[in-house]
């Protein structure tokens, strides 16, 4: 919020695509290669049907190689009671400019069989966890 200071002035417009005024490189919202998680969180994700599943509620990021493993969505609930959190492999969406959100390649159905988890819950401290994602999904582990 700007705060009216003599010779104050805007850094950028808002939704703008431009650097940062620092001239460092990083990207404030989105480029044509890269996105802010801040603007990925909260897109809608749908399957190959056009039925929106859920949205994503963030994602993992391998701490090692840098590469994002997994987009969790959440799914179902209603103001957040009931929700269940998928973790989907990133490999596995593809983003779709006619629905503006990630397409996947699952029914309802399947997806009710997913490896999921609860709120209070924090699967990814088991080891494995991520290796049976993989393997439900079909997708090589992204490292």
């Amino acid at each position: 919020m700007p705060t009216q200071l003599p010779n104050e002035s805007r850094l950028r417009e808002p939704g703008s695509m431009e650097l940062d005024p620092s001239a460092e490189g990083v990207a404030i919202d989105e480029t044509r290669r890269l996105i802010a998680s801040s603007k990925v969180e909260g897109t809608p994700v749908f399957n190959r049907a056009g039925e929106q599943l859920g949205t994503v509620y963030n994602f993992m990021v391998d701490k090692i190689s840098g590469h994002v493993a997994y987009v969790v969505m959440s799914f179902g609930g209603f103001l957040g009671i009931g929700e269940s959190y998928h973790p989907l492999p990133w490999r596995a969406l593809t983003y779709d400019t006619r629905l503006g959100g990630y397409m996947v390649d699952v029914d309802k159905d399947r997806l009710a069989d997913a490896p999921r988890y609860g709120a209070n819950e924090d699967p990814f401290t088991d080891d494995e966890y991520g290796a049976r994602v993989d393997a439900y999904y079909k997708t090589a582990p992204t490292v």
